[in-house]
């Protein structure tokens, strides 16, 4: 139990808890169970494209193109069912085309030995020209009834059928990267390259997974935003890579890679997703959304370089006296 106290994980779900109960000091309502399951269920892309973005961090790396990719893809599979194909061709359309982009951006960083914010910043860079040029400009309009009924079809009442299988999707990430050999060589990788390779983890192969396994989420959560929101336009998904980065940061994902799980991503989406919504029910507008976004994860590194810094000095001195002694 002290174990979970002390957790990242913890403390988010405690930040959670304190927004909703001081905002609901100042808007009753905004306490309602119908607004909190909304809160919920209204961060289901950022906790797909948070998760995605957690495998990259754990390694020590970083992917700005993902909103780019959960755009092209979004207006990919909204093309291809206003067009009268099956939403399951659209969603390995979307799959097929993130798979494409996580080699891509695996190819430059791993054997160009680009950095890899460069390399996924130029990839952000085409991948949203080309989405100028498969549109012509134009929002994707007019989705079947059908394929938007998905994003509102609720299980029991409360959770919607979108959030429960990206629970259900993060448990099974879960189980993996904390109870497998292979799945805990992530954030070996993260925490000491060198030390990992001598024990004979495939730096090469994990690192490739972990993009490929970025860009199909953030692929897979456009196919979730088209059917959420009804239309794409030139410009979906901008901005996305900034909230999932502060989300994995909330959550206790360190950015210098090797620290943080998968729950941390989630319960880190859920307090981006309540922003918004925060703003609305104390009567701001939302669009101050970026602008406290980029003050969150500001101060949230600030705050992490600095107890980083203290526990290291902590250690020193026991060190030190441990020697004296």
């Amino acid at each position: 139990m002290k174990n979970v106290i002390k957790s990242r994980e913890f403390m988010s779900i405690v930040v959670i808890v304190l927004i909703f109960l001081l905002v609901g000091m100042f808007n009753p309502s905004f306490l309602g169970s119908r607004n909190i399951f909304q809160t919920i269920n209204g961060s289901v892309v950022y906790a797909l494209v948070a998760i995605g973005m957690a495998f990259v961090l754990f390694i020590g790396e970083i992917d700005v193109s993902i909103g780019a990719t959960l755009g092209f893809s979004a207006a990919l599979a909204g093309n291809l069912i206003t067009g009268g194909q099956s939403i399951f061709v659209a969603l390995i359309a979307a799959i097929v085309f993130g798979v494409g982009v996580g080699l891509f951006n695996a190819l430059g960083v791993l054997y160009f030995k680009i950095p890899s914010i460069i390399m996924t910043l130029g990839t952000n860079g085409i991948v949203r020209g080309l989405i100028y040029v498969y549109t012509g400009g134009k929002w994707i309009e007019n989705l079947p009834l059908g394929f938007k009924a998905l994003a509102q079809k609720e299980l029991f009442g409360t959770l919607s059928l979108f959030y429960v299988c990206v629970l259900i999707l993060a448990l099974l990430i879960f189980i993996y990267t904390t109870r497998t050999d292979r799945g805990k060589s992530f954030v070996a990788i993260g925490d000491n390259e060198d030390g990992a390779k001598l024990i004979g983890i495939p730096i090469v192969k994990t690192k490739l997974i972990s993009f490929t396994v970025c860009s199909v989420l953030a692929a897979i959560a456009g196919v979730l935003y088209a059917s959420r929101v009804g239309f794409i336009t030139p410009t979906a998904g901008m901005g996305y890579e900034m909230t999932a980065i502060a989300a994995c940061v909330i959550g206790g994902i360190n950015l210098n890679g090797g620290v943080g799980t998968i729950w941390g991503a989630v319960t880190g989406s859920i307090i981006m997703a309540s922003i918004s919504r925060v703003l609305v029910f104390l009567g701001f507008p939302s669009t101050f959304d970026n602008t406290i976004t980029g003050l969150i994860l500001i101060v949230i590194v600030v705050v992490g370089a600095v107890m980083n810094k203290r526990s290291i000095e902590k250690l020193r001195h026991q060190r030190l006296a441990a020697k004296i002694d």
